[in-house]
């Protein structure tokens, strides 16, 4: 069972990476990807729908760890407070713009929301970044130390390879003239292609910080383990069903701007 509860983690923490990633970094990317208001207003058309999709990845990693690694959900929250404080303030300033942007008609208020979802999203890059490097110096029954230059400088690292993933995905979703300036920026690697390379080094974070737990050794007892696992391995499918089924539907370029 404790192997099981890994990959599940793994499973829901590499999805939330790929797919919110990408929502993130291109929210990081806002004003260059959009010039003018309406230009900016298109790219949060293209990441609006996608990004409560994208997050319920990340709610379902948190859940496991919860429920099945309650000695290093508590430790790692305790010990990278300031980070973790971080990231929640930068994921709700985001939201909040995404959510708020297209409520009132003026300029001013949608400016200020456009520098909430770029501000906000380069917060939950950067404070994921730090999580990812101070997480692997933190352990059951002990805090790590405060992060060095060294380590700033891999989160800093960390939270560009979120940008180019941002990058690589409006490559992907953006046309009209913002996609033509999407093709000038990926160049010729191409947007699909930048994505999947930006993939393979989101996949290659994650798994580096779990490679550095003790995840087996923090596992719940098999009691606990019995119950949520079968749980969680029929939920499971719905789920990549729904998130399948929701990319489906947003598979066309987005061209024109929408409500938001």
């Amino acid at each position: 069972m404790e192997y099981a509860a890994v990959a599940l983690l793994a499973l829901y923490g590499l999805g939330y990476l790929l797919l919110g990633g990408a929502d993130i970094g291109a929210g990081m990317l806002l004003p260059v990807l959009g010039r003018d208001e309406r230009e900016r207003r298109l790219v949060v058309t293209a990441i609006a729908p996608a990004f409560l999709g994208s997050e319920v990845w990340l709610v379902a990693t948190a859940g496991v760890l919860v429920g099945a690694f309650p000695d290093l959900e508590g430790e790692l929250l305790s010990g990278m407070f300031p980070a973790i404080v971080a990231l929640l303030v930068g994921w709700m300033v985001r939201d909040m713009g995404l959510w708020s942007r297209g409520r009132v008609d003026a300029r001013g208020w949608r400016a200020a929301c456009d520098i909430a979802i770029c501000a906000g999203s380069w917060a939950v890059a950067g404070a994921w970044g730090l999580v990812f490097v101070w997480a692997g110096e933190t352990g059951i029954g002990r805090v790590g130390p405060l992060p060095g230059i060294g380590a700033l400088m891999l989160a800093a690292l960390v939270a560009a390879v979120f940008a180019f993933h941002g990058l690589g995905w409006a490559g992907t979703r953006l046309g009209g003239a913002v996609g033509e300036r999407v093709a000038g920026l990926v160049g010729r690697v191409g947007g699909w292609r930048l994505y999947a390379l930006t993939s393979a080094a989101m996949l290659l974070v994650g798994l580096g910080l779990g490679a550095r737990l003790p995840l087996r050794e923090s596992a719940a007892d098999g009691a606990t383990l019995a119950v949520l696992v079968p749980a969680l391995l029929i939920v499971t499918p719905f789920l990549m069903t729904a998130q399948a089924g929701m990319w489906w539907l947003l598979r066309g370029r987005v061209r024109e701007p929408g409500y938001f």
